[in-house]
């Protein structure tokens, strides 16, 4: 069969071709939210490699014990070498096993300053590194820019960077919303000083949204907190995105602090743990309430970066390189490990302390952008310059 046959016989089976490979149709009512665990989270004690004996001799005090059923501080198995916190069993193990849910080990970037701020930069803006940086053009601004019914929201305090650029995105800080601090009557003065501006559309906009979110929130406020381990923090948070994408946001940003563990973070319990388990019930409420659109979602949670393989001389890691991501959704081709892989002992070490970087980010989002979407090389060349997508699978 020739290319033109393919192209034909791809378009009869609802199939598109990029750069001579054959794409799965895009979704028309496809969701995006991107999770950023600000602060370097510990990926080898997250998605572990239990099949690793220097990952035990490496951590005397923070391994995870190996799956063992009677164990329940153990780590549940996904594959023959790779096994999954004891704290994500009841929610992302579920997701793992129906297969929604596939993790990307040895994933990052290749900036290796180390510096928080400097890789969330990087990760944020989608830029080639090395050359100037523009702090105006984040990826996701680019990427809302190539598609077509995109409705975008940021679920933050401030307008991150990875939304700078293009036309104006609302940002909401969904932890924190209560009754609206302005009356309608303040908000009708504060418009009108702003009419026959550049600033009027803008200000107009953020008026209604802020309203839009607080009645989503506040109609719904029984329900959501029903069940709730708390009703504060990403817990009750994600429940409150699932809703609004749900109902009115389809690309969405979420950042959530503190895992930064440079001291007691713990093994099958402690810190880490005690964090991991909320994160994994806040996306487990985000699924259950975002319901009937789960099979047209895709949620991609990444840090800046890894931390060091060895334990530090106070029962904790500092700032590494390689981690792991997350992709989960309904059509999601998941329950399993995946891209390019190397043993996990010292021999293969980055500088000696890290895991390696064999995904680069911006492959690895680009090849989730390009079969959720459909965009051709030209478009995804805008979204991330110089990028080259990973053909992963993953959808």
């Amino acid at each position: 069969m020739n290319r033109r046959d393919l192209i034909r016989a791809s378009a009869a089976l609802g199939l598109s071709t990029v750069a001579g490979r054959v794409w799965a149709a895009p979704r028309a009512d496809a969701r995006l939210l991107v999770v950023f665990l600000r602060g370097a989270y510990d990926a080898a004690n997250v998605v572990i490699p239990t099949g690793s004996e220097f990952y035990y001799h490496a951590r005397p005090n923070l391994a995870v014990a190996r799956p063992d059923p009677a164990d329940p501080k153990a780590a549940s198995a996904l594959d023959v070498d790779w096994s999954l916190h004891p704290a994500l069993r009841d929610t992302i193990l579920p997701l793992y096993a129906k297969g929604q849910a596939a993790f990307v080990p040895f994933a990052g970037t290749d900036d290796l300053t180390r510096s928080h701020f400097e890789t969330q930069d990087t990760i944020e803006l989608g830029q080639t590194i090395g050359g100037s940086r523009d702090y105006n053009s984040g990826f996701m601004a680019r990427l809302a820019a190539e598609l077509t019914r995109v409705r975008p929201i940021a679920f933050t305090d401030q307008m991150p960077l990875i939304f700078r650029g293009g036309d104006a995105v609302p940002n909401i800080n969904i932890a924190g919303v209560g009754k609206p601090g302005i009356d309608d009557r303040q908000a009708k003065l504060i418009a009108a000083m702003y009419r026959g501006t550049n600033l009027a559309g803008a200000v107009a906009e953020g008026f209604r949204v802020r309203e839009q979110v607080y009645h989503a929130i506040s109609d719904h406020a029984d329900q959501a907190d029903r069940g709730a381990v708390s009703p504060k923090g990403f817990e009750l948070s994600a429940r409150r995105i699932g809703r609004l994408m749900r109902e009115t946001f389809n690309l969405g940003f979420v950042d959530v602090g503190g895992w930064d563990t440079h001291v007691n973070q713990g093994a099958g319990t402690g810190y880490l743990a005690d964090r991991m388990g909320k994160l994994g019930r806040g996306l487990a409420g985000f699924v259950e309430e975002i319901g009937p659109s789960w099979p047209d979602t895709v949620v991609v949670v990444l840090s800046e970066f890894g931390r060091t393989f060895r334990e530090n001389g106070n029962r904790g890691t500092d700032h590494g390189h390689g981690s792991a991501y997350w992709v989960l959704g309904g059509g999601v081709r998941g329950g399993r490990i995946a891209g390019p892989q190397v043993r996990m002992d010292e021999a293969h070490l980055s500088q000696n302390r890290d895991c390696p970087v064999l995904t680069d980010y911006r492959s690895l989002l680009g090849g989730v952008i390009q079969r959720l979407y459909g965009l051709d090389q030209t478009s995804l060349n805008r979204v991330f310059p110089g990028g080259h997508p990973a053909d992963l699978a993953l959808i």
